[in-house]
């Protein structure tokens, strides 16, 4: 686990007077306000934000010191974070992306599938994208409870129960 948590990301500029287009990875996304001051990921630069609007895909927000769209658009693609010590604790079934990347995970019968590379979200429904164990292929699986049935963090691991057909060499 780490100290730093990634809250959001800066889209780009929002017009020409230094707002931003923020997209937060907040359950409730306007929470991303309440974490100030954010930081980039070093942890060195830090950023007051506060939200203005919401827009499509996110809010758009003002940072102090970021006066004109060239400045916006020089912190185009900065991950917000914050310490990990300014979130709310989570019940026991839910996690916090950045706590999920490296875990091993297996299958129900105990094969080694591989670790989480990546968390996405297309919308509906969370995937984890895996790095396949001695491969340099990844695959996505859902991260619903059906698929995911354990996720055991104090082990570092993820326990999978795969559909037919949803690993890649599956068989029937």
């Amino acid at each position: 686990m780490t100290d730093l948590i990634c809250v959001g990301t800066i889209a780009g500029a929002y017009g020409v007077r230094g707002e931003l287009r923020i997209k937060s990875f907040c359950t409730n996304p306007s929470d991303i306000e309440t974490y100030t001051p954010l930081t980039d990921e070093t942890g060195q630069k830090q950023f007051a934000l506060a939200l203005i609007g919401q827009i499509k895909s996110g809010f758009n927000a003002r940072i102090v010191g970021i006066d004109n769209k060239e400045d916006a658009d020089a912190l185009k693609g900065t991950k917000l974070f914050t310490e990990r010590s300014n979130l709310p604790s989570l019940p026991d079934d839910e996690f916090y992306y950045s706590d999920l990347i490296g875990l091993q995970v297996f299958d129900t019968g105990g094969a080694n599938i591989g670790k989480v590379k990546t968390i996405m979200n297309n919308g509906s429904d969370d995937l984890l994208e895996i790095q396949l164990a001695s491969s340099s292929d990844t695959t996505f699986v859902p991260f619903t409870k059906e698929v995911v049935p354990t996720v055991d963090m104090d082990a570092g691991r993820i326990v999978i129960d795969p559909f037919d057909g949803l690993l890649p060499d599956a068989k029937a």
